[in-house]
């Protein structure tokens, strides 16, 4: 496992406190519009996703990228999670890894 760049759990709310820095998230694809995804993340937040074209609308896609300001993600990986993909616990995971679990990640 790669740890030089690791990337931090984020959901739509917790994504502002990590622009510049590199991210993991998933998005629910809503749209593709001139290269850029719109999805909806695992909190309910609409996010926008660079160089991330290709998804099939409705599928669940982790990214991982650069946070950048106004809900933005520049994508580095994109991961496509299929239909079947429960948001729930991942939100979760977000909020702990970001909580009172934050020190078990990096």
């Amino acid at each position: 496992m790669d740890t030089s760049g690791p990337a931090a759990f984020v959901n739509g709310e917790i994504l502002k406190m990590f622009v510049g820095r590199r991210v993991r998230t998933v998005v629910q694809a809503q749209r593709e519009e001139g290269g850029l995804l719109f999805g909806q993340s695992t909190d309910g937040h609409q996010l926008t996703i660079k160089g991330a074209s290709g998804a099939p609308m409705s599928h669940y896609v982790e990214i991982i990228g650069i946070a950048e300001p106004n809900q933005a993600i520049r994508a580095e990986v994109c991961t496509d999670f299929g239909e079947n993909f429960d948001p729930a616990p991942f939100n979760g995971l977000c909020k702990l890894a970001n909580g009172q679990m934050k020190d078990l990640f990096l």
